[in-house]
């Protein structure tokens, strides 16, 4: 592997772009992510209570009209099994209810994970590899690592899902496929994602260290080498379609976004969850923030919002658009620009997490849509209708504004994942302030018939409700937000490592410095492939949302 020093800067970029680069690399001792010696004011005990009285509303309900199944629909108030009728809520649920002192709901759904029958799904779906293994694996090994492993019990129950998963390695590929039916260990033979075969290393290999088995670590670790190892059409940015056939890419679409997220997440955080010597996946890391920053950063021409642009390969252009699903991004520079010793990159993290917060705070109900778009000093593309007069009113105030379709809050948790780590990074109490009034937004315009519920449109203070309550919004919103508010020393980052789910994996001591500090170069020239239509990015949504196209 070609190495070359850290960020260069570009041999040609705009004007703007050039201006982002060429400020010196600021470097902070490493290895602490969080600032010492937080002292949280009053009021956040408060709002951290306030969350719990939501999660306790949200799951009392749950208990009461769903039990057993995978999400509440509370609207109906009935379920829906969107995740094989395993009962996803209460394993998604288990560490949070650990983390709020929920000790009889815990022993509660111990109990019904010990008796999950994972030898078949319950509904006629297939299972995804990528969906059970951060959900389930991830929360079963999680329960059992935050009790203290007073549950074996747990990773028996852990084995037996992976061990079914396991046959998505087919013929001794190195990437699993996507998708596989339970009944007869048969995968469905098609294109997956970066973030699907890319997403698994934390929870599998942490499976391999309890159950003393590295069968495990190595099947998931062969698929995340071999995502990290293709060439790129940039240095460290994989494209996101992948065959699982021969491990190689398929089209030529680069994003931080749905379908390629994780992947670029697991690179810093599984190598400080393993403290290996080995500094390969943190260089990759390193070196895909890096091609970022040169070649996908833009800013608006409205507000100055730093944001990420996606790139269409195929057809050699940069769509100006960004997604929820993205805004985890800032939270992943911030860790791991502490850990590689680089607060420039940290600095990059900040600015992208006041972006994403932008598209919250400027909307009728402070909650931020699915998709938005914006306009820089290279143009406007985005690949969508060109923005109505309307949208451009609405730029013209904010900053960004939402293209068509994209208007819907499904729940996602990753711009408050992103405002949990700027806090227990900086201590400064204006993420508090931007968490209570997310707060203050849930109470407001969530409120389904029971429970909370996603909703259609974040510009309406009346929209009408999409019924449907999944899992990670006990795993994840309800958990960053409770633990914003909580004692930064309880489930603190320098102790835990967190999956793309929110479940807590507990971490060694950190080591001073994580890398190398060199980047990786591409090894040929990037040539871009067509190749079957890529997986839906967000098949979470029970209903069928129209699109324009992945983000």
């Amino acid at each position: 592997m070609h190495i070359r020093p850290l960020f260069l800067p570009p041999p040609s970029l705009s004007t703007m772009l050039l201006a982002i680069l060429v400020s010196p690399i600021l470097l902070v001792h490493a290895g602490f992510v969080q600032k010492p010696g937080i002292v949280l004011p009053p009021s956040a005990l408060t709002h951290r209570d306030a969350v719990k009285k939501i999660f306790t509303t949200s799951y009392e309900a749950y208990k009461q009209y769903a039990w057993g199944h995978d999400d509440l629909q509370p609207e109906s108030k009935t379920y829906y099994d969107g995740r094989n009728g395993w009962g996803s809520t209460i394993v998604d649920a288990m560490p949070t209810l650990k983390i709020m002192g929920l000790d009889d709901w815990f022993s509660e759904a111990v109990n019904f994970s010990l008796g999950i029958d994972f030898s078949k799904s319950h509904t006629e779906d297939p299972v995804s590899v990528f969906e059970t293994t951060i959900r389930f694996l991830g929360g079963l090994v999680s329960a059992y690592e935050l009790s203290d492993g007073q549950y074996p019990g747990l990773l028996d129950k852990a084995k037996e899902v992976a061990d079914k998963m396991s046959f998505a390695w087919a013929d001794g590929h190195d990437v699993p496929y996507g998708h596989i039916h339970f009944a007869n260990n048969t995968p469905i033979k098609d294109t997956s994602n970066i973030a699907e075969a890319g997403t698994l290393v934390i929870e599998w290999g942490s499976l391999s260290s309890h159950v003393q088995d590295e069968k495990y670590r190595q099947l998931a670790e062969k698929s995340f080498n071999r995502i990290a190892s293709q060439n790129k059409p940039f240095p460290g940015l994989a494209v996101q379609g992948i065959n699982p056939d021969d491990g190689t890419p398929v089209g030529a679409y680069v994003s931080w976004g749905g379908g390629s997220d994780s992947y670029f997440e697991y690179l810093i955080k599984y190598p400080r969850l393993t403290n290996t010597d080995d500094p390969f996946y943190v260089d990759e890391w390193s070196t895909a923030v890096d091609s970022t920053i040169k070649n996908l950063l833009r800013r608006s021409t409205v507000g100055d919002h730093l944001y990420t642009c996606t790139y269409d390969g195929v057809n050699n252009r940069f769509r100006h658009i960004s997604s929820n699903l993205a805004c985890f991004h800032g939270g992943n520079w911030i860790l791991g620009g502490k850990l590689t010793n680089n607060e420039t990159i940290v600095n990059y993290g900040l600015e992208l997490a006041d972006a994403c917060w932008n598209t919250y705070t400027s909307t009728a109900t402070g909650i931020g849509p699915e998709a938005f778009a914006y306009m820089s000093s290279d143009g406007n593309y985005t690949g969508f209708a060109d923005p109505t007069q309307k949208d451009l009113d609405f730029y013209a105030q904010h900053g960004y504004y939402i293209p068509s379709g994209y208007n819907y809050y499904d729940l996602r948790p990753e711009v408050l994942e992103s405002n949990f780590y700027a806090f227990r990074a900086t201590g400064d109490e204006k993420y508090l302030e931007r968490a209570a009034s997310f707060v203050d937004s849930i109470n407001k315009y969530l409120p389904g018939a029971v429970a909370f519920d996603a909703i259609w449109d974040v510009t309406n203070v009346n929209s009408d409700k999409i019924d449907d309550m999944e899992s990670f919004w006990f795993a994840e919103v309800l958990k960053y937000l409770y633990l914003t508010f909580d004692d930064p020393t309880h489930i603190s980052l320098d102790e835990y490592v967190f999956n793309t789910e929110a479940h807590p994996f507990k971490a060694p001591p950190s080591k001073p410095i994580y890398g190398s500090q060199t980047l990786h170069e591409s090894k040929a020239t990037f040539t871009a492939s067509k190749g079957p239509a890529l997986p839906v990015v967000s098949p979470g949504l029970k209903v069928k949302i129209k699109s324009e196209g992945a983000v």
